[in-house]
């Protein structure tokens, strides 16, 4: 009965992945959108942390945690993030919902098991309003849609506490960019449409190594590399013009990119490596901390040819963990429950008017048993802040709620009759 409920679950739930508007944000006008967190509600309410795994919870960003696997999984998670965007002169609260992942994960034989799923990749999703300083020329900017991501991965651990993995990963989508001007006592007003579509494939591996020591702790370690994503963007872009009285376009041609090569450009995402280290005690607690760098500074698109934009290198520096007071209680449901929290600081390595444009997140969360099943209902919080008002730029303050389900069911068990 679970596998048919899911199945037609998954089925409804990934149209919403490609038919969503991921974001609200100035700052998704740059780059391909804003990158989203790939990682479940049990990891990013961790401060995002990809090195911790176990045998009845899937984790996205780190394919070697496959290997640990015992039952079947299914996981889904949805969020709203509250948005105060401000700037130096207005302020305004917007709010947009997502379905951010659907996975399913499963042994396959002793210390090997494999998942494969859909999540968003990255989001568009923008309308802004720029007026010369003598208010005679207003420019509207706006953009929308966002990349998927459909991957497939495997773990296995060859030796006892060793364990390797590997995704491959399919990218697709399409941008939409849209730029309007008008001048003052001018009767018809400007237009200039460009859409990409976009596909390309990149692979994630991890090493984790996760001994015990003194019977009763383990020692997380982790190395985790996103190579280089390859994506080729076929552009198109249309100019014209339109009238101010009743918005009925005039003229708008295709513009020839072939003669400038932008017909068909590549889009190169860097690698980013993530290094992990953290301590525990099995079904108990675990704290730890990760870092990341990403050489951002090689990126450009050169379709949008942004003359305000500066692409430095990137980093990451995330600690978190979580607290379980008692899982075999029987008397007491809320010592059954995980506790978790986290805290997390990104370099985004995006500049914007020669200020950078770096992000503060504090993060924290529950995962409430359903039922005697190793199930689970995940929920999340995160508040945290990006941006700055000074330069004319845009500051965003969020608050994130997320909602994961996590559902394990045996396969591969073949049937006794006693």
């Amino acid at each position: 009965m679970i596998k048919k409920f899911l199945i037609a679950f998954f089925c409804v739930a990934s149209y919403g992945i490609f038919a969503q508007n991921g974001t609200i944000s100035p700052y998704s006008y740059f780059g391909i959108g804003d990158l989203r967190n790939n990682g479940t509600v049990e990891n990013q309410m961790m401060g995002g942390l990809s090195m911790y795994g176990d045998s009845i919870h899937i984790n996205l960003t780190n394919p070697a945690a496959y290997s640990k696997l015992k039952l079947t999984t299914y996981t889904a998670g949805i969020s709203h993030t509250a948005f105060r965007l401000k700037s130096f002169t207005e302020q305004q609260n917007v709010g947009v919902t997502n379905l951010d992942y659907l996975s399913i994960g499963f042994p396959i034989a002793k210390n090997v098991g494999m998942g494969f799923g859909l999540m968003p990749f990255s989001s568009v999703g923008y309308n802004l309003t720029d007026v010369s300083a003598d208010e005679t020329i207003t420019n509207v900017f706006a953009g929308e849609g966002g990349l998927n991501r459909a991957y497939l991965s495997v773990g296995f651990e060859p030796i006892k506490d060793l364990s390797f993995g590997a995704s491959v990963n399919f990218n697709f989508g399409r941008l939409e960019y849209q730029r309007i001007q008008s001048v003052e006592n001018v009767q018809f007003g400007t237009l200039d449409r460009r859409e990409s579509r976009i596909n390309g494939y990149d692979f994630n591996y991890a090493v984790n190594y996760n001994p015990t020591i003194k019977d009763k702790y383990t020692l997380y370690t982790s190395v985790v590399v996103n190579t280089q994503v390859n994506l080729t963007s076929e552009n198109t872009e249309r100019l014209g013009s339109f009238s101010l009285v009743n918005g009925q376009e005039i003229e708008v041609i295709d513009v020839d990119l072939d003669a400038v090569n932008l017909r068909n450009t590549e889009l190169k995402i860097p690698t980013r490596t993530t290094v992990g280290l953290g301590l525990g005690e099995n079904k108990k607690w675990f704290v730890g901390g990760e870092y990341s760098f990403q050489k951002f500074s090689d990126f450009r698109n050169d379709f949008l040819g942004i003359d305000n934009v500066v692409y430095n290198d990137a980093n990451t520096i995330a600690i978190g963990g979580h607290f379980i007071p008692d899982y075999r209680s029987l008397s007491n449901y809320f010592k059954r429950i995980t506790y978790r929290a986290g805290l997390r600081y990104d370099t985004t390595g995006l500049e914007v008017n020669n200020k950078e444009i770096n992000n503060l997140g504090i993060t924290f969360g529950f995962g409430l048993p359903l039922g005697n099943s190793f199930s689970n209902l995940n929920l999340g919080f995160e508040a945290g802040r990006r941006g700055t008002t000074d330069a004319n730029l845009v500051e965003e303050s969020y608050f994130k709620i997320n909602v994961g389900l996590s559902l394990n069911d045996k396969w591969f068990i073949k049937r006794k009759i006693n």
